[in-house]
């Protein structure tokens, strides 16, 4: 007779409460039972096969590492909340369209528009959100020349990074737009895959920033 290993001997002992469960919950023709415990073997057999894998805990050992290395400040909840900053500054680390870290305090009086306010521009006509903002133009020179099409008040004024409303342009965008091409609209909201980032809710005029966001933007 043929030796039952560890693994099968686990299966076989697995099967009768999974047959119990089956037979008590589910459908009761036999067929059904048959299919369900079939289906419920072969997701216990895949689970413990993972648990066996060296690729599976490699993979959960890198995740781990990653996770543990970042500090627990700048962390990401499952709701979307970065708690801290910092992870603003990771997606550009040189600070380019209003993605500094360092809070916009005190708020300079030639801002003239707020984080979590809806705008339309006035030449593209596409609506979004703001999320950031610097008081002159921060971008690579060379965007700067293609973009601003050399223009030297644009480069100067505020300028504003923007969510745009996947409606109006498609795939998600966000623009870099300067303050004499934006008006402020409301009633609007605002559809694109980060906006959850960025923000808590929607009260009908503007966006409500998240704590984060807030902290770079006090004054906002």
């Amino acid at each position: 007779m043929p030796q039952i290993g560890g693994f099968q001997l686990l299966l076989l002992v697995l099967a009768l409460p999974a047959q119990y469960l089956v037979s008590k919950w589910m459908t009761p023709t036999s067929s059904d039972r048959e299919y369900m415990t079939r289906r419920l073997i072969n997701g216990i057999q895949n689970f413990i096969r993972d648990l066996t894998s060296i690729d599976f805990w490699k993979n959960v050992l890198i995740k781990v590492l990653k996770f543990t290395s970042v500090p627990s400040s700048t962390r990401i909840d499952d709701n979307g909340e970065c708690v801290a900053k910092e992870v603003f500054n990771y997606k550009d680390s040189s600070g380019y369209f209003a993605s500094s870290v360092e809070a916009r305090s005190p708020r300079p009086s030639k801002v003239a528009y707020r984080v979590g306010q809806v705008i339309r521009h006035k030449r593209w006509g596409y609506r979004g959100v703001i999320i950031g903002w610097d008081v002159k133009a921060k971008a690579p020179e060379s965007w700067i020349n293609v973009n601003h099409e050399n223009n030297l008040e644009w480069r100067k004024m505020p300028n504003y990074s923007i969510l745009v409303h996947v409606d109006d342009r498609s795939p998600p965008q966000t623009t870099y737009v300067p303050e004499a091409n934006i008006e402020i609209i409301t009633n609007t909201k605002v559809d694109h895959p980060e906006v959850d980032d960025y923000f808590e809710s929607f009260d009908g005029v503007q966006y409500i920033p998240r704590p984060w966001l807030k902290e770079v933007y006090p004054h906002d």
